[in-house]
């Protein structure tokens, strides 16, 4: 196991180098061609994930990795809507936006892998906190329900707050740098941007880490899992930021997602709903969100 744990890593941070070099030479903004083409690129890397996983351990394995992974991606849409609101709120040219997404997601990654890690050890440890996570996705999931269209402020980031009272920031963006030397070191708004992506992300995985641990507490799946879905994050961003102010009903097919996956992780110790009907009440709830969402369209939201 320790092998595949090697070597599924080194295949995430040779793409990340492809990422970072090849693709991304020089700041431009991402097209929606090449966004659709890198999407599509990740899921092709997902499912093909799933079929090493059923040769390797199973059709069980593969199916918690399935739907894990679309637990977790579509609880990522979470992240869409906020970066979306991040980016406008700062003003962040679109040529160094996917300069922040690479950097905030590749801290995504570690804080995923410490989250896990974290989960796995507290539940097999500690069997009584499954009811704890299942408690708090039943909590998170009421809590989206209200929020409904509720303005989100990066500017009450807590931590952005705090860096800005013992850290300088420069007035204007420097190009793609996230520090500046202005006689002393001074981070650049760039670097308050990636401040706040990186710790709304830490919020966030608090809701999404669980739930994918009420399917599986088979910690490779749910790391894999997770990698791919964050993975496949910014270029899913960049595909779908014009068109996310249509979807006014998706955060009800969240909420629902996470108080089901919260139900299922409480009563895991009394009913055993088999992974496969997990997987078609995932689906079939956010299908009829987005359905609704394009039949009821929101005045005033960009086709």
């Amino acid at each position: 196991m320790l092998l595949f744990w090697i070597l599924f890593n080194l295949f995430i941070i040779a793409m990340l180098a492809l990422d970072l070099g090849a693709h991304n030479r020089r700041a431009h903004v991402v097209g929606l061609r090449e966004a659709l083409a890198w999407s599509g690129a990740w899921i092709a890397l997902a499912g093909a994930f799933a079929v090493l996983v059923f040769f390797w351990h199973g059709r069980a394995e593969a199916l918690q990795f399935v739907t894990g992974y679309v637990i977790e991606i579509s609880l990522s849409v979470d992240n869409l809507f906020l970066f979306l609101v991040i980016f406008r709120y700062f003003k962040v040219p679109g040529e160094h936006q996917h300069k922040v997404l690479f950097w905030g997601i590749l801290g995504a990654l570690v804080m995923r892998g410490l989250f896990i890690a974290a989960g796995v050890g507290l539940i097999r440890r500690f069997d009584w906190i499954t009811y704890v996570f299942g408690a708090l996705l039943i909590y998170s999931g009421l809590k989206l329900l209200r929020q409904g269209d509720q303005q989100i402020r990066p500017e009450k980031n807590p931590v952005l707050r705090l860096f800005r009272r013992f850290f300088p920031v420069t007035d204007r963006y420097e190009g793609g740098r996230f520090f500046a030397r202005r006689g002393a070191l001074y981070a650049t708004p760039l670097f308050v941007v990636l401040l706040v992506v990186e710790t709304s992300d830490i919020l966030i995985a608090v809701d999404s880490v669980p739930a994918v641990l009420a399917i599986t507490l088979n910690a490779f799946i749910v790391y894999t899992s997770n990698v791919f879905a964050i993975l496949g994050l910014r270029s899913m961003y960049f595909a779908l930021s014009g068109m996310m102010d249509r979807f006014q009903y998706l955060h009800h097919g969240l909420s629902l997602v996470l108080i089901l996956v919260g139900v299922k992780m409480i009563g895991s110790h009394y009913v055993n709903v088999p992974t496969e009907w997990t997987l078609g009440i995932v689906l079939a709830v956010l299908a009829s969100s987005i359905a609704a969402s394009l039949m009821s369209p929101k005045k005033g939201a960009t086709a």
